[in-house]
C-alpha cells in the first residue's frame, strides 16, 4: 500500500513538472512576442507547480526587467541563485536588476562571480570592467565633493564671446530670446535631424534654469470656466511623437495650455530634441506651459538609460552637467482648482502627507531614497488596499484606501499620474480617484501600446482622454546611447 502511494506521489509530481514546463514554453512564446505580462503570468503559473526551478525564477525576472519592474526582478535572480547557486544567467539577472536600480557595487559583485566561475567569458569581463569604472567613478565623486556651496556651470560659460560659426544656418535666438518662429524652426531643424548650435541649447539652459528656480515646488493654477489645460505623460526621448502631439493637438500658447508630467529624456534616442522643445516653449510661454520633474530627470537613471551619453555624443560633458542642474529646479507637483493634483509617480509611503508639506519640499537636488519627494516620483497604484513593496524597488505601491484618504485629507478630487507604460494610453483606477498618463506610444520600439493625452477643463475638471498611435522615425533605436551594460544586460 505504501509503494502505491509513493508511486502515486511521483506520478503526479512528474506530471506536474510536464504541465510546468509546458507553461514556461508557453511563457518563453509570449516573451519571444514582447507580451511580457502573460510572460510573467505563465511563468508564475509555472512556478506554482514547481517552485524549485532556478530556470523559471531566472526568466521571470528577465520579464520584470522588461517591465521595469525592477524590484520583483531582483527578488527572482536572488531566489533563482538560492535554488542554484551555479546558475549563471542569475547572476547577469541580479547584476541587470541592481544597475537598474543604481546599486552598482551590488552589481560588481555579480559580475566579479560570473568572471571567477567563467575566466574565459568575453562578454562577462567586459561588463565587469564596465561596471567597476562606474563604481571607481561614483567613489571618485564622493570623494571631491564637499560642502561647500557647488559652482555651478553657469559661471565658467562665456556665452556673449560664444561664436555661432558662419557656416551654421539653423535658427538662433532673436536678441538671446525664444520666439514662435525659432521654435518653429528649432523642431524643423530636429525633425531633419540637425542640431541645434551649441550656443542656443546653452542659452536656453541657462534661461530655463533661472526660471525655474524662481517656481515652488508645487505649482498651484486656476482654469477658468472657458479654460482648458492638456496633460501629457512620460514622452521618454520619442520627438516624433512629440510633434505629433503638436499636430493633433495645436502648438502651445497661451490659449493652448500644456503640462508635461516628467519622464521627458532616456530610453529614445531623440531625448535632448524632445527636452529642448519642452524648455523652449517654458520659456515662450511661462505662465501656461508646465514641466513636472520625473523619475529619468535624474543622474542615476540618465547614466544607466541614455540621456547623459545622448548629450556627450552630441554635445559635451559640460552641456550634460548643466542639464542635471536644471532637472534639479523642475517642480514637484501642480494642483488644478485646489481639487486635482498632477505628479509623475504617486502618493505617499506614510499616511498624513499634506499639500503643504509638498509646498516646503527642497527639490534642488539629486532624489532621496525614501520620502515624499521619492514617492512623487517614484511610487505607484495597486487595486488592493493597503501599501506593500514597490516592484520597482524604490518607493511604495499604494492602494485605493490609501488615494481615498489622501484626498480626503487635502480636499481633492482626484490624482493624475503617469509613469506606467499603459496598453491605451491611460488607465482609470481607485474608483475614479487615480488616474495613469502615458504618452509615449509603442514605448521604446516594442510595446505596441498607444499613447493618450488628457483635456482637462475649468468648467467641470472632468478627463477626456484622446488616444493616439506611434509615428515613423529615423532608424536610429531606442537606448542606442544607453550605458552599454544596460544593453547587453536586458538581452
Amino acid at each position: 500500500m505504501a509503494n502505491d502511494t509513493a508511486s502515486g506521489s511521483r506520478e503526479k509530481m512528474a506530471e506536474e513538472d510536464t504541465n510546468a514546463e509546458k507553461l514556461k514554453e508557453k511563457a518563453n512564446n509570449y516573451f519571444k512576442e514582447k507580451d511580457y505580462e502573460n510572460a510573467i503570468k505563465y511563468y508564475t503559473e509555472a512556478l506554482e507547480l514547481n517552485p524549485a526551478s532556478a530556470i523559471y525564477f531566472s526568466n521571470r525576472s528577465l520579464a520584470y526587467l522588461r517591465t521595469e519592474c525592477y524590484g520583483y526582478a531582483l527578488a527572482d535572480a536572488t531566489k533563482c541563485l538560492e535554488i542554484d547557486k551555479n546558475y549563471i544567467k542569475g547572476y547577469y539577472r541580479r547584476a541587470t536588476s541592481n544597475m537598474s536600480l543604481g546599486k552598482f557595487k551590488a552589481a560588481l559583485k555579480d559580475y566579479e562571480t560570473v568572471v571567477r566561475v567563467r575566466p574565459n567569458d568575453k562578454d562577462a569581463k567586459m561588463k565587469y570592467e564596465e561596471c567597476n569604472k562606474i563604481v571607481k567613478q561614483k567613489a571618485f565623486e564622493r570623494a571631491i565633493a564637499s560642502d561647500k556651496i557647488k559652482r555651478s556651470v553657469v559661471d565658467s560659460l562665456d556665452i556673449e564671446n560664444m561664436m555661432i560659426e558662419d557656416q551654421y544656418t539653423g535658427p538662433k535666438l532673436e536678441e538671446g530670446k525664444v520666439t514662435l518662429r525659432f521654435m518653429k524652426e528649432m523642431m524643423e531643424c530636429f525633425k531633419d535631424q540637425k542640431k541645434l548650435h551649441r550656443k542656443c541649447a546653452y542659452q536656453i539652459l541657462i534661461q530655463v534654469k533661472e526660471l525655474l528656480s524662481k517656481l515652488p515646488s508645487l505649482i498651484e493654477i486656476t482654469l477658468k470656466e472657458t479654460e482648458k489645460i492638456t496633460i501629457c505623460g512620460d514622452t521618454h526621448g520619442q520627438f516624433y511623437d512629440l510633434l505629433n502631439i503638436f499636430e493633433l493637438n495645436g502648438l502651445p500658447s497661451e490659449t493652448n495650455p500644456y503640462l508635461f508630467n516628467g519622464d521627458f529624456v532616456d530610453r529614445g534616442s531623440f531625448s535632448l530634441e524632445v527636452i529642448l522643445t519642452l524648455f523652449g516653449f517654458k520659456l515662450l510661454l511661462p505662465d501656461s506651459f508646465y514641466l513636472l520633474r520625473g523619475n529619468h530627470e535624474t543622474d542615476n537613471m540618465n547614466q544607466m538609460y541614455g540621456f547623459e551619453g545622448e548629450v556627450k555624443a552630441k554635445y559635451t560633458a559640460q552641456m550634460f552637467t548643466l542639464f542635471s542642474e536644471v532637472f534639479q529646479w523642475l517642480p514637484l507637483a501642480q494642483c488644478i482648482n485646489g481639487k486635482v493634483l498632477v505628479m509623475h509617480g504617486g502618493l505617499f509611503s506614510e499616511d498624513g502627507v499634506m499639500l503643504d508639506d509638498l509646498r516646503k519640499i527642497d527639490r534642488n537636488r539629486q532624489p532621496p531614497d525614501s520620502g515624499p519627494m521619492c514617492d512623487l516620483l517614484w511610487s505607484d497604484p495597486q487595486p488592493q488596499n493597503g501599501r506593500c513593496v514597490s516592484k520597482r524597488g524604490v518607493s511604495c505601491q499604494f492602494g485605493p484606501d490609501v488615494t481615498e484618504r489622501f484626498l480626503d485629507q487635502n480636499k481633492l478630487d482626484y490624482i493624475v499620474r503617469s509613469h506606467e507604460v499603459k496598453a491605451e494610453g491611460y488607465e482609470v483606477t481607485h474608483s475614479g480617484k487615480c488616474i495613469t498618463v502615458f504618452s509615449a506610444p509603442n514605448y521604446c520600439d516594442q510595446m505596441c501600446n498607444k499613447g493618450a493625452y488628457i483635456h482637462l477643463s475649468g468648467s467641470d475638471l472632468k478627463p477626456q482622454f484622446h488616444q493616439f498611435t506611434a509615428v515613423p522615425h529615423p532608424n536610429v533605436k531606442p537606448m542606442a546611447y544607453a550605458n552599454s551594460l544596460m544593453q547587453m544586460g536586458m538581452m
